[in-house]
């Protein structure tokens, strides 16, 4: 799979489903083309960077920037929602984001260059197919929410 394609038909289309690793079938939407009567609330923002969280969440404290960080697992977080985001999966004032570092799926984020949003597919028809496994579906995949002030409540360890 050519990362430059699949990014290509992001632009064009607003989505695509990618077959990874373990067979699962994501769908990646631009925040632009994502819609609350065809889309999941529980959707997951997918970040590249640590500065992409102020464009979905409010400024967070030192403590929590670390522990996104420095995060050795692959980690789903919650955060109040930044009000300048009116649409999105946004779900009781929350967002859900993951930041992540995996080389593949690190380089495709980098080259769309903005967040896009996950959710896993229940149609099994897919646009591109690759061998690499998805961070989140892995078994060690942490939840937790994350306030700006620097709370930390771990949903799932």
């Amino acid at each position: 799979m050519e990362i430059r394609e699949a990014v290509n038909l992001i632009k064009e289309r607003g989505r695509i489903r990618i077959k990874e690793g373990h067979g699962s079938i994501l769908e990646l939407i631009s925040l632009d083309n994502w819609d609350p009567h065809r889309d999941n609330y529980e959707g997951i923002f997918l970040l590249f960077d640590l500065f992409q969280i102020r464009s979905i969440g409010n400024q967070f404290s030192d403590v929590s920037l670390d522990i996104v960080e420095y995060a050795s697992k692959p980690t789903i977080y919650q955060t109040p929602v930044n009000k300048i985001l009116k649409s999105g999966p946004i779900e009781h004032g929350n967002v859900r984001f993951s930041v992540l570092k995996k080389d593949f799926w690190n380089r495709l984020l980098f080259t769309y260059s903005q967040p896009l949003v996950l959710q896993y597919s229940k149609i099994q028809e897919f646009d591109f197919e690759t061998k690499e496994f998805f961070p989140l579906l892995s078994a060690g995949t942490k939840e937790m929410f994350l306030s700006p002030e620097g709370d930390v409540k771990i949903h799932k360890a």
